[in-house]
Protein backbone atom coordinates (compact mmCIF):
# COMPACT_ATOMS: atom_id res chain seq x y z
CA UNK A 1 0.00 0.00 0.00
CA UNK A 2 2.73 2.06 0.69
CA UNK A 3 4.53 1.63 -2.44
CA UNK A 4 1.28 2.13 -4.37
CA UNK A 5 1.28 5.39 -2.41
CA UNK A 6 4.69 6.38 -3.72
CA UNK A 7 4.17 5.44 -7.34
CA UNK A 8 1.00 7.68 -7.54
CA UNK A 9 2.93 10.59 -6.46
CA UNK A 10 4.71 11.99 -9.12
CA UNK A 11 1.13 12.16 -11.21
CA UNK A 12 0.16 13.81 -8.49
CA UNK A 13 3.19 16.22 -8.02
CA UNK A 14 2.97 16.65 -11.81
CA UNK A 15 -0.55 18.16 -11.96
CA UNK A 16 -0.41 20.44 -8.93
CA UNK A 17 3.15 21.95 -10.52
CA UNK A 18 0.79 22.40 -13.46
CA UNK A 19 -1.41 24.38 -11.34
CA UNK A 20 0.77 26.32 -9.73
CA UNK A 21 2.17 27.51 -13.12
CA UNK A 22 -1.22 28.35 -14.64
CA UNK A 23 -2.15 30.48 -11.18
CA UNK A 24 0.94 32.83 -10.86
CA UNK A 25 0.31 32.95 -15.36
CA UNK A 26 -3.07 33.89 -14.31
CA UNK A 27 -1.96 36.41 -11.15
CA UNK A 28 0.52 38.29 -13.17
CA UNK A 29 -1.65 38.97 -16.26
CA UNK A 30 -4.38 40.55 -14.32
CA UNK A 31 -5.21 44.00 -14.95
CA UNK A 32 -2.88 44.29 -17.58
CA UNK A 33 -3.93 47.91 -19.24
CA UNK A 34 -4.44 48.06 -23.03
CA UNK A 35 -1.98 49.37 -24.96
CA UNK A 36 -2.42 52.94 -27.48
CA UNK A 37 0.07 51.67 -29.75
CA UNK A 38 -1.04 53.89 -32.92
CA UNK A 39 -0.37 57.33 -32.29
CA UNK A 40 -2.73 59.59 -34.95
CA UNK A 41 -0.42 60.52 -37.95
CA UNK A 42 0.88 64.00 -37.95
CA UNK A 43 0.84 64.98 -34.45
CA UNK A 44 3.76 66.94 -33.51
CA UNK A 45 3.44 69.23 -31.01
CA UNK A 46 5.25 70.30 -28.38
CA UNK A 47 3.90 71.90 -24.58
CA UNK A 48 5.20 74.92 -23.13
CA UNK A 49 5.99 74.82 -19.22
CA UNK A 50 4.56 77.92 -18.69
CA UNK A 51 0.95 77.66 -20.39
CA UNK A 52 -1.49 79.24 -18.19
CA UNK A 53 -4.56 77.48 -16.09
CA UNK A 54 -7.42 79.50 -17.83
CA UNK A 55 -10.34 79.77 -15.38
CA UNK A 56 -14.32 80.57 -15.88
CA UNK A 57 -16.42 78.51 -17.93
CA UNK A 58 -15.76 77.90 -20.95
CA UNK A 59 -17.94 75.52 -24.60
CA UNK A 60 -15.03 74.14 -26.71
CA UNK A 61 -16.94 72.99 -30.06
CA UNK A 62 -14.50 72.65 -32.43
CA UNK A 63 -10.91 72.88 -32.54
CA UNK A 64 -8.09 70.69 -30.93
CA UNK A 65 -8.17 69.65 -26.87
CA UNK A 66 -6.56 66.77 -25.45
CA UNK A 67 -6.88 65.28 -21.79
CA UNK A 68 -4.30 65.35 -19.73
CA UNK A 69 -1.99 65.09 -16.42
CA UNK A 70 -0.62 67.90 -15.25
CA UNK A 71 0.85 69.45 -12.01
CA UNK A 72 -0.78 71.87 -10.33
CA UNK A 73 0.43 73.38 -6.83
CA UNK A 74 2.97 70.60 -7.03
CA UNK A 75 -0.42 68.04 -7.23
CA UNK A 76 -0.72 65.70 -10.18
CA UNK A 77 -4.06 66.19 -11.61
CA UNK A 78 -5.87 65.80 -14.94
CA UNK A 79 -7.18 68.69 -17.52
CA UNK A 80 -7.99 69.73 -20.35
CA UNK A 81 -5.30 70.90 -22.60
CA UNK A 82 -7.46 73.35 -24.97
CA UNK A 83 -5.63 74.07 -28.30
CA UNK A 84 -8.55 76.01 -29.91
CA UNK A 85 -7.04 79.46 -29.75
CA UNK A 86 -3.72 81.09 -30.77
CA UNK A 87 -2.23 80.72 -27.10
CA UNK A 88 -2.96 77.15 -25.90
CA UNK A 89 -4.16 76.98 -22.42
CA UNK A 90 -4.94 74.50 -19.52
CA UNK A 91 -8.43 74.13 -18.50
CA UNK A 92 -10.27 72.80 -15.24
CA UNK A 93 -12.58 69.68 -16.92
CA UNK A 94 -15.61 71.39 -14.17
CA UNK A 95 -15.48 74.56 -16.38
CA UNK A 96 -15.28 73.21 -19.86
CA UNK A 97 -17.75 72.25 -21.81
CA UNK A 98 -17.08 69.88 -24.99
CA UNK A 99 -19.96 70.41 -27.27
CA UNK A 100 -20.37 67.34 -29.95
CA UNK A 101 -22.20 69.42 -32.67
CA UNK A 102 -24.99 67.21 -35.11
CA UNK A 103 -22.08 67.97 -37.79
CA UNK A 104 -20.52 64.61 -36.04
CA UNK A 105 -23.30 62.42 -37.32
CA UNK A 106 -22.29 59.23 -38.86
CA UNK A 107 -23.73 55.93 -39.96
CA UNK A 108 -22.90 52.94 -38.50
CA UNK A 109 -21.60 50.64 -41.53
CA UNK A 110 -22.84 47.14 -42.36
CA UNK A 111 -19.63 45.81 -41.35
CA UNK A 112 -19.14 42.89 -38.54
CA UNK A 113 -15.96 44.47 -37.43
CA UNK A 114 -17.62 47.49 -36.20
CA UNK A 115 -19.85 44.89 -34.01
CA UNK A 116 -17.94 46.00 -31.22
CA UNK A 117 -19.87 49.62 -30.77
CA UNK A 118 -23.72 47.55 -29.84
CA UNK A 119 -25.00 49.64 -32.51
CA UNK A 120 -27.23 48.06 -35.36
CA UNK A 121 -25.83 49.06 -38.60
CA UNK A 122 -27.76 52.17 -40.30
CA UNK A 123 -28.10 53.78 -37.39
CA UNK A 124 -27.07 57.41 -37.03
CA UNK A 125 -24.63 58.28 -34.02
CA UNK A 126 -22.26 61.29 -32.75
CA UNK A 127 -18.53 60.52 -33.97
CA UNK A 128 -15.39 62.34 -33.05
CA UNK A 129 -13.27 60.89 -35.38
CA UNK A 130 -9.08 60.35 -35.04
CA UNK A 131 -8.70 62.39 -37.80
CA UNK A 132 -9.98 65.79 -37.98
CA UNK A 133 -12.97 67.10 -38.88
CA UNK A 134 -13.04 70.90 -38.96
CA UNK A 135 -16.75 71.00 -38.19
CA UNK A 136 -16.23 68.66 -35.01
CA UNK A 137 -14.11 69.45 -31.33
CA UNK A 138 -11.20 67.27 -32.24
CA UNK A 139 -10.91 65.25 -29.02
CA UNK A 140 -7.50 63.08 -27.74
CA UNK A 141 -4.64 62.84 -24.94
CA UNK A 142 -1.33 63.71 -24.50
CA UNK A 143 1.17 63.35 -21.90
CA UNK A 144 3.58 66.05 -23.04
CA UNK A 145 3.37 68.63 -19.96
CA UNK A 146 7.31 68.91 -19.39
CA UNK A 147 7.23 68.30 -15.70
CA UNK A 148 4.97 65.55 -16.19
CA UNK A 149 7.60 63.93 -18.58
CA UNK A 150 10.19 64.59 -16.10
CA UNK A 151 9.12 63.10 -13.20
CA UNK A 152 6.78 59.48 -14.72
CA UNK A 153 9.16 56.91 -14.93
CA UNK A 154 7.79 55.21 -18.79
CA UNK A 155 4.01 56.41 -19.17
CA UNK A 156 0.68 57.16 -17.65
CA UNK A 157 -2.55 55.03 -17.05
CA UNK A 158 -5.66 56.12 -18.50
CA UNK A 159 -8.55 54.32 -16.96
CA UNK A 160 -12.08 54.37 -17.61
CA UNK A 161 -14.33 54.29 -14.37
CA UNK A 162 -17.86 55.08 -15.34
CA UNK A 163 -19.76 57.06 -17.87
CA UNK A 164 -23.61 58.69 -17.21
CA UNK A 165 -25.55 59.89 -20.27
CA UNK A 166 -28.45 58.71 -22.21
CA UNK A 167 -26.47 56.06 -24.53
CA UNK A 168 -23.52 54.35 -24.70
CA UNK A 169 -19.52 55.64 -25.64
CA UNK A 170 -16.73 53.84 -27.21
CA UNK A 171 -13.17 55.32 -27.84
CA UNK A 172 -11.34 53.66 -30.15
CA UNK A 173 -8.20 53.91 -31.95
CA UNK A 174 -7.89 52.28 -35.72
CA UNK A 175 -4.88 52.67 -37.74
CA UNK A 176 -4.32 53.00 -41.69
CA UNK A 177 -4.10 50.10 -44.20
CA UNK A 178 -7.42 48.52 -43.19
CA UNK A 179 -6.49 47.48 -39.74
CA UNK A 180 -8.79 46.01 -37.60
CA UNK A 181 -10.37 48.97 -35.02
CA UNK A 182 -8.84 48.78 -31.48
CA UNK A 183 -11.73 49.42 -28.56
CA UNK A 184 -9.95 51.05 -25.24
CA UNK A 185 -13.23 52.19 -23.39
CA UNK A 186 -16.81 50.84 -23.48
CA UNK A 187 -19.39 52.37 -21.29
CA UNK A 188 -21.27 48.95 -21.86
CA UNK A 189 -18.82 47.34 -19.90
CA UNK A 190 -19.33 48.34 -16.05
CA UNK A 191 -15.23 47.53 -14.97
CA UNK A 192 -12.70 50.28 -15.38
CA UNK A 193 -10.75 49.92 -18.31
CA UNK A 194 -7.26 51.27 -18.25
CA UNK A 195 -5.24 51.90 -21.19
CA UNK A 196 -1.30 52.78 -21.85
CA UNK A 197 0.33 55.67 -23.16
CA UNK A 198 3.96 56.21 -23.20
CA UNK A 199 5.73 59.47 -21.96
CA UNK A 200 5.68 61.82 -24.98
CA UNK A 201 2.77 60.62 -26.37
CA UNK A 202 0.15 63.19 -28.60
CA UNK A 203 -2.58 60.42 -29.33
CA UNK A 204 -6.37 61.08 -31.20
CA UNK A 205 -8.81 58.25 -31.52
CA UNK A 206 -12.67 57.90 -32.24
CA UNK A 207 -15.38 58.67 -29.66
CA UNK A 208 -18.31 57.27 -30.02
CA UNK A 209 -22.03 58.33 -28.64
CA UNK A 210 -25.08 56.56 -29.37
CA UNK A 211 -27.37 59.46 -28.27
CA UNK A 212 -27.63 62.71 -27.63
CA UNK A 213 -27.49 64.77 -24.29
CA UNK A 214 -25.35 65.07 -21.26
CA UNK A 215 -22.15 62.58 -21.03
CA UNK A 216 -20.25 62.64 -17.85
CA UNK A 217 -17.19 60.78 -17.98
CA UNK A 218 -14.91 59.36 -14.90
CA UNK A 219 -11.44 59.10 -16.05
CA UNK A 220 -8.25 58.38 -14.03
CA UNK A 221 -4.58 59.09 -14.66
CA UNK A 222 -2.03 57.37 -12.77
CA UNK A 223 1.57 57.13 -12.83
CA UNK A 224 4.58 55.25 -11.47
CA UNK A 225 7.17 58.40 -10.98
CA UNK A 226 10.59 57.65 -11.00
CA UNK A 227 11.73 58.75 -7.07
CA UNK A 228 9.16 55.41 -7.15
CA UNK A 229 5.90 57.17 -5.78
CA UNK A 230 2.91 56.18 -7.86
CA UNK A 231 0.25 59.25 -8.25
CA UNK A 232 -3.20 59.38 -9.59
CA UNK A 233 -6.32 61.75 -9.71
CA UNK A 234 -9.75 61.15 -11.57
CA UNK A 235 -11.45 63.55 -12.86
CA UNK A 236 -14.97 64.09 -14.52
CA UNK A 237 -15.57 65.58 -18.42
CA UNK A 238 -18.49 66.99 -19.66
CA UNK A 239 -19.93 66.55 -22.60
CA UNK A 240 -22.67 68.02 -24.45
CA UNK A 241 -23.98 65.81 -27.57
CA UNK A 242 -26.21 67.52 -30.03
CA UNK A 243 -26.79 71.31 -31.00
CA UNK A 244 -29.75 70.96 -28.78
CA UNK A 245 -28.51 69.82 -25.47
CA UNK A 246 -28.65 72.51 -23.28
CA UNK A 247 -25.13 74.05 -21.90
CA UNK A 248 -26.56 74.94 -18.29
CA UNK A 249 -27.83 71.39 -17.83
CA UNK A 250 -24.64 69.97 -18.56
CA UNK A 251 -22.74 72.39 -16.41
CA UNK A 252 -25.38 71.45 -13.86
CA UNK A 253 -25.04 67.82 -14.01
CA UNK A 254 -23.65 66.25 -10.77
CA UNK A 255 -21.14 63.50 -11.11
CA UNK A 256 -22.26 60.96 -9.26
CA UNK A 257 -20.82 57.95 -11.18
CA UNK A 258 -20.38 55.34 -8.57
CA UNK A 259 -16.38 53.93 -8.69
CA UNK A 260 -15.73 50.90 -10.17
CA UNK A 261 -14.09 47.89 -8.36
CA UNK A 262 -10.82 48.93 -6.46
CA UNK A 263 -11.24 52.59 -7.66
CA UNK A 264 -11.42 56.05 -5.55
CA UNK A 265 -14.63 57.57 -6.11
CA UNK A 266 -14.49 60.00 -9.14
CA UNK A 267 -13.46 64.02 -8.92
CA UNK A 268 -11.25 62.60 -5.57
CA UNK A 269 -7.56 64.08 -6.80
CA UNK A 270 -4.39 62.91 -4.42
CA UNK A 271 -1.21 64.93 -4.30
CA UNK A 272 2.29 63.61 -5.54
CA UNK A 273 4.26 65.25 -2.78
CA UNK A 274 3.12 62.95 0.07
CA UNK A 275 4.14 59.89 1.16
CA UNK A 276 0.07 58.30 0.85
CA UNK A 277 0.00 60.04 -2.72
CA UNK A 278 -1.80 58.12 -5.16
CA UNK A 279 -3.17 54.61 -5.39
CA UNK A 280 -0.07 52.27 -5.74
CA UNK A 281 -0.10 49.13 -7.20
CA UNK A 282 2.89 47.85 -5.01
CA UNK A 283 0.17 45.96 -2.62
CA UNK A 284 -0.95 44.10 -5.24
CA UNK A 285 2.21 43.28 -6.34
CA UNK A 286 3.17 41.90 -2.88
CA UNK A 287 -0.25 40.32 -3.22
CA UNK A 288 0.70 38.56 -6.52
CA UNK A 289 4.22 37.79 -4.91
CA UNK A 290 3.18 36.45 -1.81
CA UNK A 291 0.46 33.63 -3.16
CA UNK A 292 3.05 32.88 -5.50
CA UNK A 293 5.61 32.01 -3.12
CA UNK A 294 2.84 30.05 -1.17
CA UNK A 295 2.07 27.90 -3.66
CA UNK A 296 6.26 27.80 -4.26
CA UNK A 297 6.74 26.77 -0.79
CA UNK A 298 4.00 24.04 -0.95
CA UNK A 299 5.07 22.57 -3.76
CA UNK A 300 8.56 21.61 -2.53
CA UNK A 301 6.97 20.61 0.59
CA UNK A 302 5.00 18.30 -1.55
CA UNK A 303 7.90 17.66 -3.31
CA UNK A 304 10.13 16.29 -0.27
CA UNK A 305 7.59 14.34 1.24
CA UNK A 306 6.81 12.15 -2.24
CA UNK A 307 10.57 11.69 -2.24
CA UNK A 308 10.48 10.73 1.46
CA UNK A 309 7.52 8.47 0.96
CA UNK A 310 9.71 6.58 -1.90
CA UNK A 311 12.87 6.35 0.24
CA UNK A 312 10.84 4.75 2.70
CA UNK A 313 8.54 2.66 0.36
CA UNK A 314 12.00 1.03 -1.53
CA UNK A 315 13.62 0.40 1.92
CA UNK A 316 10.51 -1.73 3.07
CA UNK A 317 10.95 -3.75 -0.23
CA UNK A 318 14.65 -4.30 0.09
CA UNK A 319 14.17 -5.67 3.76
CA UNK A 320 11.25 -7.68 2.71
CA UNK A 321 13.36 -9.04 -0.41
CA UNK A 322 16.14 -9.64 2.25
CA UNK A 323 13.53 -11.32 4.71
CA UNK A 324 12.77 -13.86 2.29
CA UNK A 325 15.87 -14.56 1.15
CA UNK A 326 16.64 -15.83 4.56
Amino acid sequence: MTAGRARRRPGTTSAILRCVVATVIVLATTQTPARAEEPTPGLGQSIAADQPLATGRVELATGHVDIGPRYVDNQWTLLIHDGTQARPVWRNPDEALLRISDAALQTVPDDPAYAFLGVDAGKRVYVVPQTQNQNVVWLGWNTQDPRVMQTIDRGVTLTLLGVRGPGNLTTYLQSGNFAAPQPLWRSADPTAQPFWAEVNTHTHANWVFTAPGVYLVAVRASAELINGETVSATRTLRLAVGDTTSADEAFAAIADIPAAAGQAPAGEDRAADNGSAGTSTTPLLIALGGTAALLAVGLVLLLLRGRGAKRRAEQERAAAVSEGQR
